[in-house]
């Protein structure tokens, strides 16, 4: 993935701020255990959920059992939007990522990704017929999706600054 162009939002940053770095986004999206991810049900209502999810290739992907209420919007709406940051009012970095989630079926990058859950939280997960599955639970599989960032925005605090990152404009 190319580095995406940064654009400092004026309008929302305070006097004397600058630009988040790419490298420091970069750095919370592959560091940070927690994601909250939020979707549309079929009838319009919003449903937010937490979830690991693993930054590799450009795209942000996490993984969910297929019958849970965030799989069957994802059916109907792929469009989502992934946050992750500090819950602290004066410093720290929030991201917000917006896109549209498409399942990874390919092998070679689920596999590089099950590494990633083991080295990062410990999760084993075995690659089976195009999804993750739990080591000594042949039922449980779970697809796996990856969202390509369409915008991206960075808050970061002290100071308050809003960057806004453009991808394949």
């Amino acid at each position: 993935m190319n580095e995406p162009r940064g654009e400092h939002v004026f309008e929302f940053s305070e006097p004397g701020s600058t630009a988040v770095a790419w490298a420091r986004v970069e750095r919370v999206l592959r560091e940070s255990e927690m994601f909250w991810l939020s979707t549309v049900r079929r009838d319009g209502r919003p449903h937010v959920a937490p979830l690991p999810a693993m930054w590799l290739d450009g795209r942000l992907h996490f993984c969910t059992g297929a019958h849970e209420q965030k799989a069957r919007n994802l059916e109907s709406n792929p469009r989502c939007v992934l946050t992750t940051g500090s819950n602290s009012y004066r410093d720290g970095l929030d991201v917000i990522v917006e896109g549209t989630a498409e399942q990874v079926g390919d092998e070679a990058v689920l596999t590089r990704l099950a590494e990633l859950w083991l080295d990062k939280l410990g999760w084993p997960f075995e690659v089976v017929g195009g999804q993750f599955r739990d080591p000594g639970n042949e039922a449980h599989r779970a697809p796996v999706f990856g969202v390509t960032p369409a915008k991206m925005l960075a808050f970061s605090k002290n100071p308050y600054s809003q960057t806004r990152f453009a991808f394949g404009e």
